[in-house]
């Protein structure tokens, strides 16, 4: 879902343009070649929740490990009593130093819905053409959870030994809220099958110009948390001839302008404030001078206030509200007896669900109004993953031998990713793929999606020296 919902902030005005052309054709190296097959499968395996099946997907994966060696015993399918189709996969690459804690490798695998009428190619097959890999999943999540089964397969068939264990974890219902979530299942229900220091996960990638060339590698570091609240309002009713001011519709509507003009205090991470003294020294401008003082100071007012303007850069500021749904009145001649709306708030780490709760309650300023949330996805994590010299030293040594020079940038993600599962049962989980897409977000959760071909091949190098040096950790 993720890196995608920051594109626009990263483009930031100074990479106006479109992508490209893409890059030549990639003549690929027998391992690559062996990669491309694992991908190729794991992208033509229905995995939608409407049609797919994520338990065929992940016994297909099962099936490559087990190829490449890996014992019975260390492969753990699991799937929950109902949900047949939605079924996932952890595997064990064990270490050489029982006391060194595992590390965890996570990407989910399944795909937003996509109609093959709506589509120029078929979404289910994987099609190569003019520099891209074109699919439903190409990009989110399957690129990543290819590399992670091939980074296992290919330890395994050259005899690397890993200081630590190396857990891989691929899971279904990151994409539909109403899903069952795999990540969830195993934080709750088999945590010490997963346990680990830290996890690697999707949530960032790099950025490319309009001539395709790196601009920023991102960092995950933390995430809002996503949460819908019912505000409703009901009433007698009545005739429609006979109007009152005591009306549900007009109540909720008054409610929903005040919190409509309602800035959430700004706050700021470590990745936050990084994030934003980092790219300012990349954005010209006003802009570019708005991030540099927030950075310095996250309660400038005048600062939050340029950098607001922009939409992907006000969700990382603060935590967010906006009305998305409305629904009031069961006659055109009479007067509502109930008004709904439905409320999606981003919340920042640090922040309660329970304390915007009774910060809307108190903006609709109306006795008539009441505010529910509306479930969990997951727990609220209170502290964001550090960025402590153990995790960041092997990215930027990996990254800066392929793109010296490149900016490594810390973010924290506005959107929702799996690693809102594992962080708050204390596995710290990072967004890292070395990936690089263009500036529109390469059709992600829309037509088409795609990605660079060139792109994926050097994130698969890129994450298997990462995960490499992980590895081999102390």
């Amino acid at each position: 879902m993720k890196a995608h919902l920051i594109r626009a902030s990263l483009a930031l005005g100074l990479l106006a343009g479109t992508a490209s052309a893409a890059d030549a054709p990639v003549t690929l190296r027998p391992d690559q070649d062996s990669f491309r097959a694992v991908y190729k499968e794991l992208v033509e395996t229905n995995t939608s929740l409407s049609s797919g099946s994520c338990t065929l997907a992940a016994e297909r994966m099962a099936a490559h490990l087990k190829a490449a060696g890996f014992a019975d015993a260390d492969i753990h399918p699991f799937a929950a009593e109902g949900h047949p189709k939605e079924g996932g996969l952890v595997a064990v690459l064990h270490g050489t130093d029982p006391k060194a804690r595992p590390m965890l490798l996570l990407a989910h695998i399944d795909v937003v819905e996509a109609r093959r009428e709506d589509w120029a190619r078929d979404p289910f097959t994987l099609i190569e053409e003019g520099g891209y890999f074109y699919a439903r999943g190409a990009s989110d999540d399957k690129a990543q959870a290819s590399v992670w089964v091939d980074t296992l397969v290919r330890f395994k068939t050259t005899g690397f030994k890993p200081r630590r264990d190396v857990k891989l974890a691929l899971t279904c219902g990151e994409e539909t809220a109403s899903a069952f979530n795999g990540a969830g299942y195993l934080a709750t229900h088999e945590r010490a099958l997963i346990d680990a220091a830290f996890a690697l996960n999707e949530g960032a990638g790099g950025r490319l110009d309009a001539d395709g060339k790196p601009v920023v590698f991102n960092v995950q570091a933390g995430e809002k948390f996503p949460q819908d609240y019912r505000l409703e309002v009901t009433n007698p009713g009545g005739h429609s001839s006979r109007p009152t001011k005591d009306n549900a519709i007009y109540h909720l509507a008054g409610g929903l302008t005040r919190i409509s003009q309602y800035e959430f205090p700004y706050q700021a991470t470590d990745a936050s404030r990084t994030f934003f003294a980092r790219m300012a020294t990349i954005t010209p401008g006003p802009m570019g001078q708005a991030m540099a003082a927030f950075a310095k100071d996250p309660t400038d007012a005048r600062a939050a206030a340029t950098l607001s303007e922009d939409p992907g850069l006000n969700g990382m500021i603060h935590t967010t509200c906006v009305a998305t749904m409305l629904e009031g009145g069961h006659a055109t001649n009479a007067l509502p007896q109930r008004a709904r709306a439905n409320v999606n708030c981003r919340i920042f780490p640090g922040t309660t669900a329970e304390e915007v709760r009774q910060t809307l309650q108190t903006l609709v300023a109306d006795p008539k109004i009441t505010v529910t949330a509306m479930g969990a996805r997951s727990e609220v994590s209170t502290t964001p993953p550090p960025l402590t010299p153990e995790i960041m030293k092997p990215i930027e040594t990996v990254a800066a031998k392929m793109w010296p020079g490149v900016p490594i940038i810390p973010l924290l993600q506005p959107g929702a990713t799996d690693g809102a599962f594992l962080t708050p049962v204390g596995i710290p989980t990072y967004g890292v793929s070395g990936i690089f897409g263009d500036l529109d977000g390469n059709g992600v959760h829309g037509l088409n999606e795609r990605i660079r071909v060139s792109s994926l091949y050097r994130g698969r190098d890129f994450m298997y020296e990462l995960v490499k040096i992980y590895a081999m950790q102390k």
